[in-house]
């Protein structure tokens, strides 16, 4: 069996990326329409910024082999839509048994986790704060502070990605707000549809 090489990437955390890295994802805030609560002010920000980046994510990918992995970098701008912070679209991944970790670089955020069955969780992820995300597990970043927030993650290189779980329930169960008082809350979800039963078991037993 041949070998691959070792490999290394520099995370420039000004500027929120992984210097090395084989791929760039971005996502601009036109691409993120239908996430928000309050579409009003969300039409607001896409007048401003529709077409600036929102978030982007660079990794290093060596291959999508079991046992390999991906390591990158995302970067977050900071900010809100009315009372909601900026977040990521969120996922799932395609094989939900793969768990991820994300490092704390510079900003504060939360991570918010959900199960396939609605329980929530949220985790603040500030520098130096590593965030274990166990597998079968939702997970979506939000940026909760007043600069970029940077964050270096790995995972499982054959994990995929899984959009649609959110999409289809109306998003997650729980909105991540402003408390008005210089922090932030997690409220349910107006919009929120709990997923079937035999949808769920049938994510919990998937082990590949």
């Amino acid at each position: 069996m041949a070998l691959f090489e070792p490999g290394i990437g520099y995370v420039d955390i000004a500027a929120g990326q992984l210097k090395g890295a084989t791929n760039r994802y971005v996502k601009t805030y036109r691409d993120l329409d239908g996430l928000y609560e309050d579409a009003e002010a969300f039409a607001a920000v896409l007048a401003e910024r529709g077409d600036a980046v929102a978030y982007e994510v660079t990794d290093y990918k060596p291959s999508a082999n079991a046992g390999d992995i991906i390591i990158g970098v995302t970067r977050m701008e900071p900010g809100k839509v009315g009372d909601e912070y900026y977040m990521t679209r969120g996922h799932i991944h395609a094989r939900p048994n793969r768990p991820e970790m994300y490092y704390g670089e510079s900003g504060l955020g939360v991570m918010l986790l959900e199960s396939p069955a609605g329980d929530i969780r949220t985790v603040e992820i500030g520098p130096k704060t590593m965030c274990y995300v166990p597998p079968f597990w939702i997970h979506r970043s939000v940026n909760v502070g007043h600069e970029p927030l940077v964050m270096t993650f790995a995972y499982p290189a054959d994990s995929g990605q899984d959009y649609d779980i959110i999409a289809k329930a109306g998003g997650m169960k729980s909105r991540i707000v402003d408390d008005g008082k210089g922090g932030w809350k997690a409220i349910g979800n107006k919009a929120y549809t709990p997923r079937p039963q035999a949808l769920v078991d049938s994510i919990m037993t998937k082990l590949d």
